[in-house]
C-alpha cells in the first residue's frame, strides 16, 4: 500500500485547511485510516481515525474542529481542519491497515510521507 498525503500549508489561527491522503495498492474500502501528527520536539500523536464502516474517532483536542471522512471510490481520506490553533502546528501523517479504527500508531502498517501544517498566531 502506498499513501500520498498533501494539502498542508501555512494558515493563520482561526483558518482552515483540508488534508488529503490518496491510497493505492489494496482494497481501500476495507482498511482503517488514521491521521497522526508530530510537533517539533514531541512524539507522534493520534488525531483522528475512520474505519471501513465510517465510524470516526478523534482526540479530544480536535473534536468539533476537525472532521475525518473517506471516499472509497477515490481511495482517499480527508481531514478537514477548521478553527486552527497554533498548537495544531505539526507534520501530519496518514496511515492505514486492516482492522477496526485505532488510536495507536503501532496498529497501522502503512504510512504516508507527511505534510506540514503551520498555524501562525
Amino acid at each position: 500500500v502506498q499513501l500520498q498525503a498533501y494539502g498542508g500549508g501555512l494558515v493563520q489561527a482561526g483558518g482552515s485547511l483540508r488534508l488529503s491522503c490518496a491510497a493505492s495498492g489494496r482494497t481501500f474500502s476495507r482498511y482503517r485510516m488514521g491521521w497522526f501528527r508530530q510537533a517539533p520536539g514531541k512524539e507522534r500523536a493520534f488525531v483522528a481515525a475512520i474505519d471501513w464502516s465510517g465510524s470516526t474517532y478523534y482526540v479530544d483536542s480536535v473534536k468539533g474542529r476537525f472532521t475525518i471522512a473517506r471516499d472509497n471510490a477515490k481511495n482517499t481520506v480527508y481531514l478537514q481542519m477548521n478553527s486552527l490553533k497554533p498548537e495544531d502546528t505539526a507534520v501530519y501523517y496518514c496511515a492505514t491497515s486492516r482492522g477496526i479504527a485505532s488510536t495507536y500508531d503501532y496498529d497501522y502498517d502503512y504510512w504516508g510521507q507527511g505534510t506540514q501544517v503551520t498555524v501562525s498566531s
